[in-house]
């Protein structure tokens, strides 16, 4: 990071602003968790850092609208847009977790806003034996 030194007209105190550099990422990866009553869209670079994400919630969704494919493919264009704008992105793989309905729907809105997703991956957790079962009722 560069550091721009500013002097204050009214004291001697010496200011420093750090200014974050730009860097160009090419391919990234999306995770998209689907509940049912939320989608959480976020966008990382190779190395797993987050440079974006966004939620159905967060894009002004309240209640039951949460949980359309409507919110979920807002949100994801909102997440891709701001990735796309700041660092330059321009292919993903997705990974979807959770059986909610906004799977289908983020995915479709990340190509549409012009990302290139190479693949799409289900990371949905599976049950290996479930949990301990009720002891049975005595009558």
């Amino acid at each position: 990071m560069k550091k721009l030194k500013q002097k204050n007209s009214k004291s001697n105190i010496n200011k420093i602003k750090k200014i974050r550099s730009k860097r160009n990422i090419i391919s990234g990866c999306v995770y998209i968790k689907a509940t049912f009553n939320n989608t959480i869209i976020s966008i990382s670079d190779g190395l797993g850092n987050v440079l974006s994400w966004a939620t159905s919630g967060g894009s002004g969704y309240r209640g039951s609208r949460k949980s359309t494919p409507f919110a979920a493919g807002e949100a994801s264009k909102k997440a891709a847009l701001k990735v796309i704008n700041d660092w330059g992105l321009k292919t993903v793989d997705v990974k979807v977790k959770g059986p909610g309905p906004g799977r289908e729907a983020a995915i479709r809105s990340l190509t549409s806003v012009g990302l290139k997703v190479t693949s799409i991956a289900d990371v949905t957790g599976i049950p290996h034996n479930g949990c301990r079962a009720e002891k049975e009722r005595r009558v």
